[in-house]
């Protein structure tokens, strides 16, 4: 297939097609000097981060002109392909990479990241042929976040519950045939220290048809702790203990129902290895090291007790974390941390380039961080262009990007192309109640195009 990117050509169709983007910073104007007046700036990648930094230089230089490139076909980021169907509303996380586990075994079929788990449901070509098996009755989700708790509502959710959201029919109809009927999600550290919100728990305490399964042991004592901990460490924490001790009876209509599924939060345990099936052909349990904290609270560390256990299941999904990749050797990348070295967004030893999101502070925070962090970046650039900081010299701008792209053979996709699959994707989802049934084939949505 031919290289291709996806290029912003004007920012008003963005404010005709889409609602403002939430969130402000006060309104102010700079006064630009003659040669600033027309700047021409290049935004590389169109999530979140992205759109947030050029929605910042626009509102605040006007004249500025500012193309957004990107190597999909279809715009937006983690906003399309990194939120849970059923959570419309929630924009978390998102990043090209995930952290490895490092571990033997890892490699088996039926180990798979979480990131590339989430591509496969939400319709990221990249993932579209994952195939995983659900065959097996016990699953295993490494990581206590955010992510974790969304990959495990998936698996447990019934069927019906998301067919007029905006999955890919091709998952649901996996999910439709899925055996798995427990979910264990396994943490390194303690319940102080879990990264997932009261929201997300919440909602899997609440999942119609499952029960929640947690070890009162591990809440000894945690009662007289939660005293001095932040307000929302604290709200949690409680909700966990309540969950891990309340006695049959006392649940909550959504859960009085006989509940054919489970979920369980797995507490001071860090993956070792993934033990294979007899035959060596796929996962078949992973052998857990059993863990006790050295430190306090949020920073508490985790080292092994020299115990071990096996916990059998047929899929390891691992929410371990994530990471940038680096894009070009001539742009400076640390990877260890797998972000750019910059200061304020400046990226360090190279004039006049810019970062934001993920690849500027890491894989942390959440839709409204990138939001800020973006507006920062925004600011750092036009400050530096104001100040005349900027590299001198002639700006060809997309003129140059074109004529490059056209040497090579790319025909780039525009936004109005973006456009026509963005309303054929619609049509199709709307015979069967969907907001849109995304399209998953690359050439098909060339052909569509006519290309």
């Amino acid at each position: 297939m031919a290289p291709r990117c996806w290029r912003w050509w004007h920012w008003s169709a963005w404010r005709r097609t889409r609602p403002p983007l939430p969130g402000s910073t006060p309104s102010f104007r700079q006064r630009f000097s003659t040669q600033e007046q027309h700047p021409q700036i290049c935004v590389v990648g169109s999530g979140p981060a992205g759109f947030y930094t050029a929605q910042h230089l626009l509102k605040h230089h006007p004249q500025a002109h500012v193309d957004i490139y990107e190597k999909q076909l279809v715009p937006f980021g983690l906003v399309r392909f990194g939120v849970a169907p059923d959570h419309p509303e929630v924009k978390s996380y998102g990043a090209e990479d995930h952290r490895a586990l490092e571990i033997p075994g890892e490699e088996l079929p039926g180990v798979f990241s979480a990131r590339a788990f989430v591509g496969w449901y939400n319709g990221l070509p990249e993932n579209r042929e994952l195939a995983p098996d659900l065959s097996c009755d016990t699953a295993v989700i490494l990581g206590q976040g955010n992510v974790a708790l969304d990959v495990a509502r998936i698996l447990l959710t019934p069927p019906e519950h998301l067919e007029k959201t905006d999955i890919t029919e091709a998952a649901l109809g996996v999910l439709r045939q899925s055996r798995v009927k427990t979910v264990w999600i396994v943490g390194r550290r303690g319940p102080l220290q879990v990264s997932f919100t009261i929201k997300e728990l919440r909602e899997m305490i609440q999942l119609p048809g499952t029960r929640p399964i947690l070890d009162p042991a591990d809440f000894l004592g945690l009662q007289d702790r939660i005293k001095e901990v932040p307000r929302p460490r604290k709200r949690l924490t409680e909700l966990l203990l309540r969950t891990a001790t309340e006695k049959p009876g006392t649940e909550d209509t959504a859960r009085q129902a006989p509940a054919s599924r489970a979920w369980g939060l797995r507490f001071f345990r860090s993956p070792q290895q993934v033990l294979p099936s007899p035959d060596g052909r796929r996962a078949a349990g992973i052998r857990l090291a059993v863990t006790r904290l050295e430190g306090v609270g949020e920073a508490a560390r985790a080292v092994p007790t020299g115990d071990t256990e096996d916990l059998p299941c047929g899929l390891v999904l691992s929410s371990v974390g994530y990471k940038s990749r680096p894009i070009d050797p001539s742009v400076p990348f640390d990877p260890k941390l797998g972000v750019i070295p910059n200061m304020e967004g400046r990226v360090v030893a190279v004039p006049g380039l810019y970062c934001s999101g993920w690849v500027k502070r890491g894989p942390t925070g959440v839709i409204a961080t990138t939001m800020t962090d973006s507006f920062l970046t925004g600011q750092m650039l036009l400050q530096d262009l104001k100040a005349g900081l900027l590299p001198p010299g002639p700006r060809p701008g997309y003129a140059a990007i074109e004529a490059l792209l056209s040497s090579r053979g790319v025909r780039p996709v525009s936004f109005s192309d973006w456009e026509k699959l963005d309303a054929e994707e619609v049509s199709r989802g709307k015979g069967a109640g969907k907001p849109r049934e995304k399209l998953l084939d690359p050439q098909e949505m060339l052909g569509l195009l006519g290309r």
